[in-house]
């Protein structure tokens, strides 16, 4: 016997592999065990797992999109409870004292509300109001009352009453009725009463239920009352137009579309464009002439009292409220009108070097509609109108181009003295004080003040003291409301350089109000004594031409003259012409 024949043979073998169990739908016998049922296990696997998507924690926002649907509305009761419908009173009677064998506070149960969807078309859908109530069921319950009322209509109250021998055989038990028939408008509130038959005092209840507005996509789409018609637009901004396409709007109906400025209403912005139902393209082009924020499309049904929809495509263009900003010199008035209902903050600032626009102290309104005026403003380039709405602040200076501004001021130097006046265009008076520029942007430390009175359309001097030179003026118009303090500083001077003038832009200003027109008037000069040269050569021809022609028709001038005849010692002979009355003799040109 060899060594280790003591061993168990089995131990010496290979381990047995078995085949793996495989679990296949019991409702495929004939796969079982095989592997054609792998495909249909992963086919399952992938079948719950979309239905627990749409079904799992998003199922409830998948329901909200879309009511249950009834062929028929109807009355349900409980199995083996027989119910019958009829109107209920007009004048119901009184309610009775509940007896002992009711237990009052716990008659109804579990009443839930809800609303579902009947269809005769694809849109011509109406909403009803669906009412489940749980009752316990006692021998003096003879039946429900359930009453519903909106606003404007009468109460609308229907019976069910359970006959004697299905409720003699569910006494004491709980029933089910369901109720559907009762016809309820979008977003309407509704109010409901249940009672029993008879009524008993202490048994009743009551609730509010709202319907779903149009703001669900399932009404929008079939319901009459919530069909607006789906808008998308495109924006042309170099013609100013607005091309509007309409889908999803009710079967045969026009469509009206229409540009409108929205407020608490849509006020129209033009006329309204006509979208027949026989068109094939339901689109249609409107101008526009700024795009603001509150301007929208807006759209509707050819239906009376039809639901609108409106679209607006510049919604958040607000920079374009900005541009109303006007100024009366007169009045010295500023002021800006909101068109569109944007809550705005309007203040006047100081518009500093730096960028930084300084909110004057009491200039400061709040506007929500209509015209917001700020009066005795001095017109300065640095005078600025900040708007605010939110965080979002934007700055407009009507003043900046210098159309308006009433002063400024001119320092000059000549022979190495300055010498600092005032130009202004209008009488008034200044503070005007001499300081030394610091750190900041508008640091300025003032030395002395004094006021100053200047005439209009006069220059007059500041009467500072010192050296301009590396100094700076600090001028503020008096007697206005709104006024800018303007700091003009002096560079340094160069005492090397020779004599010049630094003047600001009011020089030039002036200077330009004179050029202008005397070029005018000399070109006006220029061009009229071209035309009247011109005129006068014109003149002059015509005088020559008639000249002319009487000198053709003299006798005097009927004459020739022979041609030149040379003579025979280099001469040139022009003989006499007695045709022509000449009695001079041949004179003889030498060469």
């Amino acid at each position: 016997m060899t060594v280790g024949s003591n061993k168990n043979p089995a131990a010496s073998q290979a381990p047995i592999r078995r085949p793996r169990r495989r679990f296949c739908p019991s409702f495929l016998p004939e796969e079982r065990g095989s592997k054609k049922c792998r495909p249909v296990k992963m086919i399952l696997w992938a079948v719950l797992l979309l239905s627990h998507c749409r079904l799992g924690p998003s199922g409830a926002a998948a329901e909200s999109t879309g009511l249950e649907r009834i062929g028929t509305c109807g009355t349900r009761c409980s199995q083996g409870l027989h119910c019958k419908v009829r109107p209920d009173y007009l004048f119901p009677p009184q309610c009775l004292a509940a007896t002992d064998a009711l237990n009052t506070s716990s008659v109804f149960h579990n009443i839930s509300l809800s609303t579902v969807m009947r269809c005769e078309g694809r849109q011509k859908c109406s909403l009803h109001l669906r009412m489940e109530t749980v009752l316990q069921l006692a021998e003096p319950i003879r039946g429900l009352s359930i009453c519903t009322a909106t606003a404007g209509m009468m109460v609308n109250c229907q019976i069910f009453s359970f006959t004697r021998s299905s409720r003699e055989r569910m006494s004491g038990s709980q029933v089910e009725v369901e109720h559907d028939c009762t016809t309820v408008s979008p977003n309407q509130r509704v109010q409901v009463m249940v009672k029993t038959v008879p009524s008993y005092c202490d048994i009743t209840w009551s609730g509010t239920y709202d319907a779903p507005d149009c703001s669900s996509g399932d009404l929008r789409r079939h319901v009459p009352e919530c069909i607006t018609g789906r808008l998308s637009y495109d924006v042309n901004p170099e013609k100013r137009e607005l091309s509007v396409s309409v889908s999803e709007m009710l079967d045969d109906h026009n469509y009206h579309l229409r540009l409108c400025y929205k407020d608490f209403i849509c006020s129209g912005a033009g006329p309204n464009a006509l979208i027949k139902k026989e068109e094939p393209v339901k689109s249609a082009t409107l101008p526009y002439s700024q795009p603001l924020p509150c301007l929208c499309i807006e759209g509707w049904s050819a239906v009376m009292d039809a639901p609108r929809v409106q679209l607006c495509p510049f919604k958040d263009r607000l920079e374009e409220l900005w541009f109303g900003v006007a100024f009366d010199p007169l009045e010295e008035t500023l002021s800006w009108e909101l068109v569109c209902p944007v809550p705005t903050g309007v203040a006047l600032c100081q518009k500093r070097g730096d960028g930084v626009c300084v909110d004057l102290p009491q200039a400061f309104r709040n506007v929500t509609s209509g015209k917001v005026a700020f009066t005795e403003v001095d017109p300065h380039p640095q005078l600025c109108m900040k708007f605010t709405v939110g965080s979002q602040s934007w700055t407009r200076c009507p003043f900046a181009d210098d159309r308006f501004q009433a002063w400024d001021v001119v320092v000059t130097r000549e022979r190495g003295h300055e010498e600092a006046k005032m130009m202004s265009r209008v009488r008034a008076t200044f503070s005007v004080g001499q300081c030394v520029k610091s750190a900041g942007p508008a640091a300025c430390h003032i030395t002395n003040t004094h006021t100053v009175h200047a005439e209009k359309n006069r220059a007059v001097s500041l009467n500072l003291t010192g050296e301009l030179c590396n100094s700076c003026v600090q001028v503020r118009r008096l007697g206005m409301k709104y006024a800018a303090t303007v700091v003009h500083c002096v560079e340094l001077c160069n005492q090397s350089s020779p004599p010049r003038s630094v003047v600001v832009r009011q020089t030039s200003r002036d200077m330009t109000w004179v050029i202008v027109p005397v070029g005018v008037c000399l070109s006006g000069i220029i061009m009229a004594t071209l035309v009247l040269h011109v005129l006068l050569t014109v003149y002059q021809r015509r005088k020559q031409k008639e000249h002319g022609n009487e000198k053709q028709t003299d006798p005097a001038l009927d004459c020739v003259v022979p041609a030149l005849q040379a003579h025979p010692h280099g001469g040139i002979l022009v003989p006499d012409s007695p045709q022509c009355g000449n009695a001079e003799k041949a004179n003889l040109i030498s060469q």
